[in-house]
């Protein structure tokens, strides 16, 4: 005859500990991936706001330089603060046919300054 205790069928203490351990890893995995996603989100976006701000100053410069007669007279180096946080500043190099223009952007990330560099060249007709 077999006692009633042994027919019952269920998971022990140990295996129900186990499986709780287990399923707490993963949930702390999962927040801690969520929170490295998120911070990757906020420089992602700061970076792209640079880039953007760099973009439209070059096209601005760009636009500037061809305006003129002859072409690049009234190119000069700069500066330029956005609402967004990111400074521009923006170098003009060279005399002759092709002119050198670079433009730095300048931005906030948790603990530090970032910059981005964009290089360019602009032909100039007498």
């Amino acid at each position: 005859m077999n006692s009633p205790l042994r027919d019952e069928r269920g998971f022990t203490i140990v295996e129900v500990l186990v499986a709780v351990i287990v399923l707490v890893i993963g949930v702390v995995a999962l927040v801690a991936s969520s929170a490295s996603s998120t911070r990757m989100i906020g420089r992602g976006r700061s970076s792209t706001r640079a880039v953007q701000a760099a973009t439209a100053r070059m096209e601005i410069i760009r636009a500037n330089a061809y305006r003129t007669s002859p072409d690049c007279t009234a190119l000069a180096n700069g500066s330029d603060s956005a609402s967004t946080g990111v400074v521009t500043t923006w170098t003009i190099t060279g005399t002759g046919t092709p002119r050198t223009v670079r433009v730095i952007s300048t931005y906030r990330v948790p603990g530090r300054s970032r910059a981005d560099t964009l290089t360019t060249q602009i032909r100039c007709l007498p």
